[in-house]
């Protein structure tokens, strides 16, 4: 079974993410919502390469509810994690993620997955 390995979920708006992500830090994100039984259902992946705090904040108030997140020691730690969330729940068939994760800028790292 696919999951995400982060902390959450929690409600996602900028107090809360103020409050459960206190470092700058690159890291991973997941969006969604959690069902009547407690399971967070992943709708989005994504990540930051330098700061994930600063980048949450981007999807308040939009379609999600909710998030989930962890800390990366890097960009590329970031980027392969993303990358196989991204295939663990399915890609683009499943999730609202509309393309494969790209690579961090300057580059030239391939996906762990699926080597894109």
């Amino acid at each position: 079974m696919a999951k995400l390995d982060m902390e959450g979920p929690f409600p996602l708006n900028d107090a809360e993410i103020d409050r459960q992500v206190t470092r700058k830090s690159p890291g991973n994100y997941g969006l969604g919502y959690t069902k009547d039984n407690g399971t967070f259902i992943v709708e989005y992946v994504g990540r930051s390469d330098d700061d994930v705090n600063n980048r949450l904040h981007d999807w308040t108030g939009k379609k999600y509810k909710k998030f989930k997140y962890s800390y990366a020691a890097n960009a590329k730690e970031a980027y392969e994690k993303e990358c196989r969330n991204y295939h663990d729940f399915g890609g683009s068939d499943d999730l609202d993620n509309d393309i494969h994760p790209a690579r961090p800028s300057g580059t030239s790292l391939k996906c762990p997955v699926c080597n894109h």
